[in-house]
C-alpha cells in the first residue's frame, strides 16, 4: 500500500513537472534557454581528441538531448540557437574556449548546426507524443537525433572543409574522422539522457499529445 502511494506521487511528480514547463511564462523560458546554453558551453570545454580528427569529443550533445526534454520542441532548440548565435558573437564557450564565425565555418561548424535541428526535432517528438516518452522509443529518437542530424551535418561541413583546405580524404576516412570514434562515447551519452528523459516525463496526455510513432 504504502509503496503504490509513492509510485502515485512519483507519476503525479511527472504530469507536475510537464504542466509547469508548459504554463511557464516566456521570460522564464529565456531564462532557462540561456541556461541551458551556458551548460552547453561548458560542457564543451570537456573535451578529448582522437588522433588525425580535428573533432573533439566533448559534453555537448547531452546538454543538447536534456535540453529537448526539459524545455520542449521550441525552446530547447531556442537554447542551441542562443548558444550558436552568442558565441559566434564573440563568447569564448565553443569547444576549447573559442568564438566567432571562423569557428562556426571551421571542421566542427557542422555539428554545432545540427545542435539546434536536433533540439527542435527532439522537443517536437516529446511534447507530440506520449510513446515517445517511454525508454526505448526515446533512445531511438536520441540515435536519430544525434547521429542522423547533428552527426550528419556535421560531416557534410566536415568532408567540405576538408575540401576547401585541400585534403583529400574518401568516405571511410570521412567517417574514421567524424563518426566512428564517437560512436560509444556517444551511446553512453544518449542511454543517460534517455534514462532522465524517461524518468521526468509522464506517460499520459497532459494537452493535445498523441502516439504519433505508434
Amino acid at each position: 500500500m504504502e509503496i503504490t502511494m509513492y509510485v502515485n506521487k512519483y507519476k503525479h511528480a511527472r504530469y507536475a513537472f510537464f504542466k509547469w514547463r508548459y504554463q511557464l511564462e516566456n521570460y522564464n523560458k529565456v531564462i532557462l534557454a540561456i541556461s541551458f546554453a551556458c551548460l552547453t558551453g561548458l560542457l564543451a570545454q570537456v573535451r578529448f581528441y582522437f588522433p588525425g580528427s580535428p573533432v573533439p569529443l566533448t559534453g555537448q550533445t547531452f546538454a543538447v538531448l536534456v535540453s529537448a526534454i526539459v524545455l520542449g520542441k521550441w525552446w530547447g532548440g531556442i537554447s542551441q540557437s542562443i548558444y550558436l548565435g552568442v558565441g559566434v558573437a564573440g563568447v569564448p564557450w565553443f569547444a576549447g574556449m573559442n568564438s566567432g564565425f571562423a569557428y562556426l565555418a571551421g571542421p566542427t561548424g557542422g555539428y554545432l548546426i545540427g545542435f539546434i535541428l536536433a533540439a527542435f526535432f527532439l522537443g517536437y517528438c516529446v511534447d507530440r507524443s506520449v510513446k515517445s516518452r517511454k525508454y526505448w522509443t526515446m533512445f531511438g529518437l536520441m540515435i536519430f537525433a544525434n547521429f542522423g542530424i547533428v552527426f550528419g551535418f556535421g560531416l557534410l561541413q566536415l568532408y567540405g572543409w576538408l575540401s576547401i583546405t585541400g585534403a583529400s580524404v574518401d568516405l571511410w576516412g570521412l567517417l574514421l574522422m567524424g563518426l566512428i570514434p564517437f560512436i560509444i562515447g556517444d551511446t553512453v551519452k544518449i542511454a543517460i539522457a534517455a534514462g532522465i528523459a524517461s524518468s521526468i516525463t509522464p506517460k499520459q496526455a497532459y494537452g493535445s499529445e498523441a502516439n504519433a510513432f505508434s
